[in-house]
């Protein structure tokens, strides 16, 4: 097995997590090199009001977005799973990147025990990752807020059984506000 993960405080994650949901600031990630979401043949929503992104990025690489209004488009993956942004290992539009992916943050399928690949091999790089995280419970109440997200992942599959667990663990970690509810 590989050497665990800090993944921080729980609460302290789930804070910046929700705020980062909720499109208030970037996900503060510790990555360390790590480009395993970048490679697990991942479709990058980009919505029309990302200008600035969609300057960096050519046009032949970008798609209409299924069931989303027009403008909103996805960045695809190369034949290996990898992003074209992704050149010699590291992103090549990194300041000027996706909202996606500046609020992406791998650890939510640890907070949630949701599986990263969703039974995709392709994804097996960010699920491996994921296996290795490990949130520091500080006090009851962050243990309660951890068992809380595992409630609501539950909740939410009841009434939602056709979300993709990337869709079903960003709901349950905003649930914990009341948010992660709506359509």
């Amino acid at each position: 097995m590989e050497t665990q993960l800090d993944a921080g405080a729980f609460s302290v994650w789930l804070s910046d997590t929700q705020a980062a949901l909720r499109g208030e600031r970037g996900a503060d990630v510790p990555c360390d090199g790590c480009t395993a979401c970048c490679t697990s043949s991942m479709f990058i929503h980009i919505e029309p009001d990302e200008r600035d992104t969609l300057a960096h990025i050519p046009k032949h690489l970008l798609f209409p977005a299924p069931r989303r209004p027009h403008g909103h488009v996805v960045l695809g993956h190369d034949e290996r799973g990898h992003c074209p942004m992704l050149v010699d290992n590291r992103c090549s539009i990194y300041e000027h990147r996706p909202r996606t992916c500046r609020t992406y943050d791998c650890r939510v399928f640890a907070a949630t025990g949701l599986d990263a690949a969703d039974g995709d091999p392709r994804k097996s790089a960010i699920a491996d990752r994921v296996e290795r995280w490990r949130f520091e419970h500080r006090t009851e109440d962050d243990r309660a807020a951890h068992a809380a997200v595992w409630e609501a992942v539950v909740e939410i599959r009841a009434s939602m059984p056709d979300l993709s667990n990337a869709e079903l663990a960003a709901r349950a970690v905003l649930l914990r506000t009341g948010e992660g509810t709506g359509e």
